[in-house]
This record gives structure tokens, C-alpha cells and sequence, in this order.
């Protein structure tokens, strides 16, 4: 009786021992999840010199990946501030990404610059803002609006309070003088 309980056992054993057979995959040809390592609702973002603020950006989803790279995947709204703590100008765009490595933000989509003491605004679709430089940049068509004219063309670069500015091909310039 003893000899056929160890027998059975030893069936029993020999059973889901070749039942368990795992495959060793490589893991180097697995497929690699390239998705956000980090994603933060409500995202507020303030630079500052010397207790000053400068720059303020607000994004609904922030969303960071394994290379550092942010998404701004509904947006973002960024507020910069004058020497005196006065808002100066305000970028926003539909779509946002940010390279914090060179401080280079992109932003796409419906994107309006405006210059608040000057009341001119900026209307591209695709715009490259360098933080590190204050510059803001693109190779896409423009419109800039102000209470006198609308300017359009080709590319332009500007300060990122829009303070000075130059279209790279102007295709349109319209004032707005009664006679």
C-alpha cells in the first residue's frame, strides 16, 4: 500500500512538472513599453529669479516620459512677467512638448501669443519657445494683430513677450485708418 501511494505521488508530481513548462524569452526582444513614466493633473509651474517671478505655466495633464521629455497632451498656458511683477504676455496651444534637457517647448495646434501692453496678438499653428534664450520662433505661416494692422507671412522669430519681432516673408499687411 505504501509502495503505491509513493507511486501515485511520484505520478502526480511528474504530471505537473512537465505540465509547468515555462519559455525563457529574451528580453531584449520583448516588446518595451514606451508609454508615460509619470502623469500629473492641475500642473502648475513657476520660474523665478531672485524671489521674482518671471514665468508661470498651467497645463491640465503633464505627462513625462523615460527620457525625460514632458507631453502636454491638452495643452498648456504659459503667463510671462515684466522686472515689475506685471504681466507682460501669454502663450497657449492646443498640444505641448517640452525638451527639458535644451528648456525647448513646442506647441501646436490653435497657438496665440499675446502681448498684453502692446495688444497685439499672434496666431500660428506651430511654434518653438527656448526658455534659456526668451526667443520664440517658427517657420509657419503667422498672423499678428494689432488696434492699427494685421500683419501676415512665412516664419518669424520674436522675444517671448513679443516685445520685437520679425516676420521672415511678409505676405500681407492690412491697416485699419478711416479716411
Amino acid at each position: 500500500m505504501r509502495n503505491a501511494y509513493i507511486a501515485g505521488l511520484m505520478m502526480v508530481l511528474i504530471f505537473f512538472g512537465f505540465g509547468c513548462k515555462r519559455d525563457i524569452k529574451n528580453p531584449d526582444e520583448e516588446e518595451r513599453y514606451t508609454g508615460p513614466t509619470i502623469e500629473n493633473h492641475d500642473v502648475t509651474t513657476l520660474y523665478s529669479d531672485s524671489a521674482r517671478l518671471l514665468i508661470k505655466l498651467q497645463a491640465p495633464v503633464q505627462q513625462e516620459f523615460e527620457s525625460g521629455d514632458g507631453v502636454f497632451p491638452e495643452g498648456f498656458y504659459v503667463e510671462f512677467y515684466d522686472e515689475q511683477g506685471q504681466l507682460e504676455s501669454t502663450l497657449k496651444g492646443n498640444y505641448g512638448k517640452q525638451d527639458p534637457r535644451k528648456s525647448l517647448y513646442y506647441a501646436r495646434g490653435n497657438v496665440v501669443v499675446d502681448n498684453l501692453k502692446k495688444k497685439e496678438k499672434l496666431e500660428t499653428e506651430e511654434l518653438f519657445w527656448d526658455r534659456n534664450k526668451g526667443k520664440i520662433y517658427t517657420d509657419k505661416f503667422v498672423k499678428i494683430t494689432s488696434p492699427e494692422e494685421v500683419l501676415t507671412g512665412v516664419g518669424l522669430t520674436a522675444n517671448q513677450d513679443m516685445s520685437r519681432y520679425s516676420i521672415k516673408k511678409v505676405t500681407g499687411k492690412f491697416n485699419f485708418s478711416e479716411e
